[in-house]
């Protein structure tokens, strides 16, 4: 994933220690012999930002949660099988991935990208997990199974009663990816503004060029299955659980194609973790839980948003498992029913006040009715 010689160049140039240089040489696979353990833990927690806002290291196991979710969720539509063990542990209740097979896929392109990009998202995993050394965070538990029939009904993919499976078939693989990987995104520009060590940063913004290609990918794959209208139903149902604003947008506008979604000036738009959560969480409340994450994310980046311009970027104790209880609402255990509620009364309230505007690139984003998920 990472150019040799551009790691190397750009850890010498960047690493404000020595520790900081050997730590993400040994992640790159680029050191030497001889670096132990020790001499990898703990070095992100003392870089705290400046402003007083989170620390590297809360930032950067934010961003391991969320590869943990796609490194799951790819690993398991291309072999079967989820993260090895090696892989899942850390500080933090350690939790069980639930829903999830190998996908069948009959086109061999798709079945090569979902390849590609599952040995990403592990690599991003493992990349994390070293550069983090002993104080990364373990897998928390993950729902792959109600949670994207949660996100679908929210939507409005599918409609009541019905069941939203990602891994029946390459198009349901590809719009359930749709949900990840422009979050993803999203989530590594909003966090990078908070990173204070300039070596974290640069391995964050190689992160964040991967997840870019990735989601370009996905956007291109199903325009060119004529899924835009599903795909725009879920960019909807986003803007609607992340905040007031505006910004995520949909594979066409205007009829045309919108496979890089940004700004007038062509810039991405980014979200802050509050936002990001929100969206995992399934709720467009203050939440500690949900959604994806049934008993929340490990790690002091816990918190969404509920909606605010600015969104949670701390507080919060890390879940242990049990009950969470935010202060929007309570979650317990994998139960996203009054999760899914919130999502759709606020994806039926955009519906009613009738078709997104958007004034990135052109005047509207078109976007049909409900329609029945792929079989």
């Amino acid at each position: 994933m990472f150019d040799t010689r551009f790691i190397r160049s750009a850890i010498n140039r960047s690493a404000e220690s020595g520790v900081d240089r050997r730590r993400f040489l040994t992640a790159a696979g680029l050191s030497g012999a001889g670096i132990g353990a020790a001499a990898l833990i703990g070095a992100p927690g003392a870089s705290a930002a400046t402003s007083g806002g989170p620390s590297d290291a809360a930032i950067l196991n934010f961003a391991l949660n969320l590869e943990y979710l796609e490194a799951e969720f790819y690993s398991l539509a291309v072999t079967g099988a989820g993260l090895p063990d090696s892989l899942t542990t850390g500080t933090g209740t350690r939790g069980r991935v639930q829903g999830g097979r190998q996908v069948t896929f009959k086109s061999p392109k798709i079945r090569q990208y979902a390849q590609e990009i599952a040995k990403d998202e592990r690599e991003h995993v493992a990349f994390l997990r070293t550069a983090l050394g002993g104080a990364k965070v373990s897998r928390p538990a993950i729902n792959l199974d109600a949670s994207f029939t949660a996100a679908a009904m929210a939507a409005g993919v599918i409609k009541a009663g019905q069941k939203f499976d990602p891994y029946a078939n390459e198009q349901n693989f590809l719009l359930a990816a749709f949900i990840f990987e422009d979050v993803g995104v999203t989530a590594y520009k909003g966090a990078a503004p908070l990173i204070d060590n300039k070596t974290y940063l640069s391995a964050a913004a190689g992160i964040l060029a991967a997840e870019a290609y990735h989601a370009g990918l996905i956007r291109t794959s199903l325009y060119d299955m004529g899924l835009q209208d599903p795909a725009g139903m879920i960019s909807k149902a986003r803007n609607s659980l992340d905040g007031p604003a505006d910004d995520d947008q949909g594979i066409s506008v205007g009829g045309t194609s919108n496979i890089v979604p940004t700004d007038a000036n062509g810039i991405a738009f980014s979200r802050t973790p509050g936002r990001v959560l929100n969206v995992v969480y399934l709720t467009p409340k203050v939440a500690t839980s949900g959604g994806f994450f049934p008993n929340g994310v490990n790690g002091a980046l816990n918190q969404s948003g509920g909606g605010s311009p600015v969104g949670g970027t701390g507080a919060g104790t890390t879940p242990t498992g049990g009950a969470q209880t935010g202060g929007g609402g309570t979650a317990d255990g994998p139960n996203t029913d009054l999760l899914v509620g919130g999502a759709v009364a606020a994806a039926g309230a955009v519906a009613a006040a009738g078709a997104f505007q958007h004034s990135r690139k052109t005047a509207a984003t078109t976007v049909a009715g409900d329609t029945d998920a792929t079989a």
